[in-house]
């Protein structure tokens, strides 16, 4: 019987101590994580494509149409992060971290950057698991930085 209370006393103190005394359910159902407070994301590479356009006016008529097609994922919800990725020998470029329920809604999110359709940025796209809290940090974003790119 005192072997029993025992086990039963740490079985209550593992769960009682797995329990996080933060936790916001609100907040956690509106992020839509699960139990561990993650998701599933898509993670796309853009890689450097078979296009290397020499034309600069194209060029830039296409890199504006990649920088139009982010602010609308932004304004739709569906980008979480993204950014360049610094020279490598890899041919990686920059990524995004997409809000998306499956590959297909990625496919057409993607639909939308020039930069993509004509082969200057070829995607790779994997999915990945991460924190539901990650959209959270670009409220603050617009607030941190001092000049613009």
């Amino acid at each position: 019987m005192k072997t029993l209370f025992s086990l039963l006393l740490i079985l209550i103190a593992k769960i009682t101590l797995a329990q996080n005394p933060n936790y916001d359910s609100t907040l956690a159902k509106k992020l839509g994580g699960d139990d561990f407070g993650m998701k599933k994301y898509y993670l796309v590479i853009l890689k450097t494509g078979e296009n290397l356009v020499k034309d600069r006016a194209y060029r830039d008529s296409c890199f504006k149409s990649h920088f139009e097609n982010m602010k609308k994922m932004e304004e739709a919800g569906k980008l979480v992060v993204s950014g360049p990725i610094t020279s490598n020998n890899k041919g990686y470029r920059g990524i995004f971290i997409l809000n998306a329920s499956k590959r297909e809604e990625v496919i057409a999110l993607l639909q939308g950057d020039a930069t993509i359709n004509v082969k200057i940025f070829e995607p790779e796209i994997l999915e990945w698991y991460g924190s539901s809290a990650l959209p959270l940090y670009l409220e603050h974003t617009d607030k941190i930085w001092k000049k613009k790119f």
